[in-house]
């Protein structure tokens, strides 16, 4: 038996609810949609990271580790729920930050920023937006481990195959609620980013031999590049567990076309989607990931790439404590 799969803490009691956005889906005149929940995960304001770190602070602690280190931009869902973690499990946590790609760092700024202040991170340390995050961590653990401690690195987006294990769990999760629902899912639609989360659902669907298919919304870089790094985090999280099964590339689909002009740069369809969400359903999505999402599912919708009797079901990764650092964008938008 592989154990890794077992390795793993938990954060959230049960599982994540699935509703049906009906007055969303008689909005658009398109196919069922239903929205995953995974906003509603356990840790500081919920959020996709919850179910990675499960299995990444079981490694650590297994390690010994005794500090947490990761990295992310300066408002990184990521980072805040790596700091809830650490704070859950009695370990101390150091980020390293990288500033806007449009500049302009604030100390002050709202958000996950502050979240990170209120919960008590041990060392803030800020990069430029093209600084070298994995190089910055590795000098933190190193100046750890000369004064006695044991620092756990954690990839941007907590994305290795360890953390990838989370979203194998979900897909797992998710092919049971549509049991018990009785609604098979044709398509699940998700923020694409680090890859762990679009990758963990291909490996979990395959090993519950599902029919879904899994479309990933790219949240920064083109179809080509994202493709690759999904597929590649794919074929080594099956090699991980020992999965076996042919792995082409094609099982890989990452829309580009809501990018905008970058990772975390507003765009008039984000601000529709995230509207619309909101004034439909009550639900609030983010304006980096689920609002580009969204406005991904939305664009398909419109482009006609459902039929009608399709069942779509949206993954909301989390990350609502950013909306509040782009209030601007959407009272601008009024």
């Amino acid at each position: 038996m592989n154990h890794i799969r077992y390795e793993r803490r938990r954060y959230t009691n049960g599982q994540t609810p699935i509703e049906e956005l009906k007055r969303l889906s008689e909005a658009l005149g398109g196919p069922a949609i239903y929205i995953k929940r995974d906003d509603l995960l356990g840790l500081a304001a919920g959020g996709n990271k919850t179910r990675k770190l499960e299995y990444l602070v079981a490694d650590a602690l297994k390690q010994g580790a005794d500090t947490l280190i990761t990295c992310g931009a300066v408002q990184s869902n990521h980072c805040r729920l790596t700091l809830a973690a650490a704070v859950r499990e009695g370990l101390r946590c150091q980020l390293v930050l990288s500033e806007p790609e449009t500049g302009g760092y604030n100390p002050q700024a709202s958000g996950n920023h502050l979240l990170f202040h209120l919960m008590g991170a041990e060392k803030l340390q800020i990069i430029p937006a093209d600084g070298d995050m994995p190089a910055e961590m590795e000098k933190l653990a190193a100046a750890l481990e000369k004064e006695g401690r044991k620092a756990y690195p954690i990839p941007v987006g907590g994305s290795s195959e360890v953390g990838t294990l989370g979203y194998m769990a979900c897909a797992e999760e998710i092919e049971q609620q549509a049991w018990e629902m009785g609604i098979p899912f044709d398509y699940v639609v998700t923020a694409t980013g680090s890859a762990g989360t679009q990758a963990g659902l291909l490996a979990g669907f395959a090993a519950r031999q599902s029919s879904a298919s899994v479309i990933g919304i790219n949240v920064s870089r083109d179809r080509e590049t994202q493709e690759k790094k999904v597929h590649e985090l794919l074929l080594s999280t099956a090699e991980l567990v020992g999965l076996k099964g042919e792995w082409p590339a094609s099982l890989v689909r990452c829309e580009d076309e809501y990018v905008g002009p970058g990772y975390a740069i507003p765009t008039p369809e984000m601000v529709e989607a995230v509207k619309l969400l909101a004034q439909t359903e009550g639900i609030l999505l983010d304006p980096v990931y689920t609002g580009k999402a969204m406005a991904g599912l939305i664009g398909l919708i419109r482009k006609g790439a459902f039929r009608k009797e399709d069942r779509v079901l949206f993954l909301h990764t989390g990350g609502a404590p950013a909306l509040y650092t782009y209030a601007d964008v959407f009272l601008a938008e009024r």
